[in-house]
């Protein structure tokens, strides 16, 4: 179904769900646009002018608009209660729990994403609004925090293991973004006070799918899906999807090279 919507690729556990809906959704929208559009060509050939010189104020007695509408109400429903609140609700009230999923904290601010690890502990550390650097440290992270020490922070560069539960928190240092990954059929509003969480388990390596498309610079991007200003069509990210073994190797290597003596000072 993703090929013969024009879909971007799938690569998310729970994407298929909302692939089927929208295909749902299109084939009744066919269905409306065939019969609205032949009746109205219909009405259009059966009530022309030359054949009605007379306005007739009777009108059309037939119930057949009322069962169609009656009709169209109930797939609606099918629709709404039968497809789309399941699945929100699956994603709403079947959060997997912390011990099993990978926490990352996603901030958005105008024009970027900061992403924040908490590190082996699975504890994220202090941050300080007057430790905030734009250009060094944009989260404000207490490194003199026990809880901080491990952990690592990086600007537009999410990495993620596969097949394996993600929970990102989402939140906003200025305005309204929109975390938005289309493979992984994921898109959330990140809304400044509030932490919002989205959780997806992945499904294809970011080699995967460079061999499944034949492109070897191919990248999940993390696109803003709400405009947040003059900025915003530079405002990208880019998730790197990894086998387990090889995300472990970039986190130690990342908490490595961030505890490592800075040779400036």
């Amino acid at each position: 179904m993703t090929e013969w919507l024009g879909l971007p690729a799938l690569a998310s556990a729970h994407g298929g769900q909302i692939d089927d809906l929208l295909g749902w959704i299109h084939v009744f929208m066919f269905i409306l646009f065939v019969g609205w559009g032949g009746f109205f060509v219909y009405c259009l050939i059966r009530f022309r002018r030359s054949r009605n010189p007379v306005a007739n104020y009777t009108g059309v007695t037939s119930p057949a608009s009322k069962y169609s509408e009656i009709a169209v109400a109930v797939v609606e429903a099918i629709l709404l209660v039968g497809f789309a609140i399941p699945l929100w609700a699956a994603r709403v009230d079947h959060v997997p729990s912390p011990s099993e999923a990978l926490i990352v904290q996603v901030t958005g601010e105008q024009f970027a994403w900061n992403v924040h690890y908490a590190g082996p502990d699975g504890v994220f550390g202090r941050t300080e609004i007057k430790l905030l650097d734009l250009q060094a440290n944009p989260l404000g992270l207490d490194r003199s925090d026990p809880a901080a020490k491990d952990d690592v922070t990086t600007v537009n560069q999410l990495y993620l293991p596969v097949n394996k539960p993600i929970i990102v928190r989402l939140r906003s240092k200025d305005v309204i973004h929109s975390f938005g990954v289309p493979e992984l059929r994921v898109k959330q509003d990140a809304i400044p006070g509030l932490t919002i969480p989205v959780w997806f388990v992945p499904t294809v390596t970011t080699a995967e799918m460079r061999t499944r498309k034949g492109n070897p610079e191919f990248q999940y991007e993390i696109a803003c899906a709400q405009l947040c200003g003059l900025g915003h069509a530079r405002m990208r990210g880019f998730v790197t999807i990894q086998t387990a073994e090889e995300f472990q190797t970039w986190l130690d290597e990342r908490i490595a090279e961030q505890s490592a003596p800075d040779p400036f000072r």
